[in-house]
């Protein structure tokens, strides 16, 4: 009886804690409540009265029978229905017991003691059975709670994902339209860089016209000089005829005969400069030819000061060669290598020319280019010296870049050394290098193999 009361109060109290959260527990928690306060006074009055009355271990086995009851079928209970293992047989022998006790006294009396052992195991059972079944719901409790808990982990991952995708979605779009955006732009540099090379080809063509001009211009003089002179020649002939002098009417033709073999010569002095010029300022076919060195360097040469004279009447400035008369003919494309010639000339006596208009004694500075080859260990090389005001360090590794320039706005494209370069180590397999002195001048070197 006592035992029963005890179970009661035990198990309203296992099943108060249990109770899941929704709007019935707090029915079932005042009722589990109220019958584990009944239970204690049950539990107070069997200490007063003796363990016999049958009324009160009636109501002890009724109330405990009606706990099995609720607990075996309300759904609020189905994960503490596993007591039920644990507390049926200490029921069944309890009131097995009482009832043969009533029914059979002396059968009862005759097995009181097996009775009681019986119910001893069944307590035993039940608290063993109990205390496992305690653990497994525990277990089972925190594997729900870690599943619960992975659930939202995934939950959160999951938006996580969602907005990450979202956000490589949008960061993509912005990528592909910047992509879009910088084609774009390189399209228009590439075709302004076209245009802004091709204005350099324009200008170097320019230079050698004015050089091509001003070179022919000696020849020419030679022809109308030569021509005014046997025009008077002729006409003082014709009055000799009138007089019958034959003698000094020889001497006239001797004389004429001579200037048409001048003007001969000047005038195919002439149509060879403007053919050999001409060849190396068309365009470039890109096919490699065998070529002078020293003569493609001596006309360039020239043909860069006499563009600069044309175009600019003060200009004055030394020219001095040295030419290695050793070097055989070289594998090049004449053009090209004659417009890295006239660049690097050019640049050269732009370079003298400034530093003489920086003097305020012009008297005391020679501006001086000298051109010089020679070959050695395979190489032929062609060297534009200058004594004009050098290369700054901090700018002298960015010269052969596309678009530098130290020249003022409008007086340079800053492709000028870039195509050089190009030319000289992309299209022959060479060298171009630089040796400067700020304030004392430059030294361009082209190196090209035999």
């Amino acid at each position: 009886m006592i035992g029963d009361f005890i179970l009661i109060i035990v198990i309203s109290r296992y099943l108060r804690k249990g109770l899941p959260a929704s709007d019935e527990s707090g029915v079932w928690d005042s009722m589990l409540k109220w019958a584990t306060i009944v239970a204690i006074g049950f539990f107070l009055m069997s200490a007063l009265y003796s363990r016999s009355n049958s009324i009160i271990i009636w109501v002890a086995h009724l109330a405990l029978l009606v706990l099995v009851y609720v607990l075996a079928t309300q759904p609020v209970f189905k994960n503490a229905r596993t007591l039920l293992i644990a507390i049926a047989p200490y029921i069944l022998l309890s009131a097995f017991s009482d009832l043969s006790k009533i029914i059979l006294p002396a059968f009862h009396k005759e097995w009181e003691e097996i009775f009681e052992i019986a119910v001893v195991f069944a307590i035993l059972w039940g608290a063993g059975t109990w205390w496992i079944t305690n653990r497994q719901r525990k277990a089972l409790a925190s594997e729900k709670a870690k599943t619960k808990q992975e659930e939202e982990q995934n939950k959160v991952i999951s938006a996580m994902k969602e907005q990450l995708e979202v956000q490589v979605a949008e960061r993509t779009a912005e990528l592909t339209k910047q992509k879009e955006d910088l084609q774009s732009t390189l399209t228009a540099l590439q075709s302004t860089q076209a245009q802004l090379i091709q204005s350099e080809k324009m200008a170097s063509l320019g230079e050698l016209t004015a050089g091509i001009a001003h070179e022919i211009q000696n020849p020419l003089n030679f022809v109308n000089n030569f021509s005014e002179i046997n025009a008077e020649l002729l006409a003082e002939m014709k009055q000799e005829i009138e007089k019958g002098n034959i003698d000094e009417v020889k001497a006239i033709i001797s004389n004429i005969a001579e200037n048409e073999q001048k003007i001969n010569h000047h005038g195919k002095r002439a149509d060879a400069i403007v053919k050999g010029m001409l060849q190396h300022s068309r365009s470039s076919s890109g096919q490699k030819d065998l070529t002078d060195i020293n003569a493609l360097a001596d006309e360039y040469f020239r043909l860069a000061y006499h563009g600069l004279m044309a175009k600019n009447k003060s200009f004055n400035a030394t020219m001095q060669t040295h030419f290695d008369e050793t070097i055989e003919k070289v594998n090049v494309v004449p053009q090209d290598l004659g417009r890295v010639i006239l660049n690097l000339i050019t640049n050269a006596f732009y370079a003298v020319n400034e530093k003489a208009k920086e003097l305020p004694d012009r008297t005391a500075y020679e501006p001086t280019v000298t051109i010089s080859t020679k070959k050695g260990n395979g190489k032929v090389f062609i060297s534009v010296k200058d004594n004009g005001n050098g290369i700054p360090n901090y700018i002298k590794d960015k010269i052969f870049q596309p678009f530098f320039t130290t020249k003022p706005t409008g007086q340079g494209t800053g492709l000028g050394l870039s195509l050089s370069y190009d030319i000289v180590t992309k299209a022959h397999g060479g060298e171009l290098t630089v040796v400067t002195k700020e304030g004392e001048g430059s030294e361009f070197v082209i190196q090209l193999p035999l």
